[in-house]
């Protein structure tokens, strides 16, 4: 959410259900998880450590503090790309005519994360981002994979029946795997076994 005023902000339709479940299938799994959250209608997973932010910038600082630690990192979150420039100290009063707000662009959480990963010489760590498409999917997924320095996308595209996080696309540089509609949990199970799957090819396991 990112504040115009006191009482309005601008965001977006995402329900955080697919990261939810991303952090629950984890916690099965035995693996100590860390869920950076926006604001939602669902309840957290138990067993979980839960970080609860509000704005990009939030969610930018949260993810950074703790980046290093973490030996899997899942960018699930529909974080805004643009924020207003100037947030009114008070409500703004309707007026006739129309309005416009100057939006900034708000930090690239998965770009900082892939750049400190080189900077700081991290071998040992899985980034993966989520990319939603409405067209060239896995070419616009695979520019994301090399310019962020990542290394796996699950991607959506927008425009496909029955779209919604339960029907993902896995992309590495080297591999797609298109996942049939299933639930957002099973989603999740897959993405994870891909990840493992990653870690044990590159030794981490």
């Amino acid at each position: 959410q990112e504040p115009i005023d006191p009482v309005r902000y601008i965001t977006n339709h995402s329900s955080g259900k697919m990261g939810y479940a991303i952090a629950r299938q984890a916690m099965l799994r035995g693996a100590d998880v860390t869920l950076v959250t926006g604001k939602v209608e669902i309840e957290p997973p138990r067993f979980v450590n839960v970080v609860d932010i509000t704005s990009a910038q939030d969610m930018y600082e949260a993810v950074m503090d703790r980046s290093t630690e973490q030996d899997v990192i899942i960018k699930a979150a529909a974080v805004a790309d643009y924020r207003p420039a100037e947030v009114a100290e008070h409500k703004i009063k309707k007026a006739d005519g129309d309005m416009s707000i100057k939006l900034s662009r708000t930090k690239d959480i998965l770009l900082a994360l892939g750049n400190q990963r080189i900077e700081k010489g991290i071998q040992d760590q899985i980034i993966c981002g989520f990319s939603m498409e409405t067209r060239d999917l896995i070419e616009n997924s695979r520019k994301k994979i090399d310019s962020k320095h990542i290394d796996l996308i699950a991607a959506n595209n927008l425009k496909v029946a029955g779209a919604g996080f339960g029907v993902l696309t896995l992309i590495t540089r080297d591999s797609i795997s298109e996942l049939p509609m299933m639930s957002k949990e099973e989603c999740a199970d897959m993405l994870l076994d891909r990840i493992m799957e990653m870690r044990k090819a590159a030794d981490l396991s």
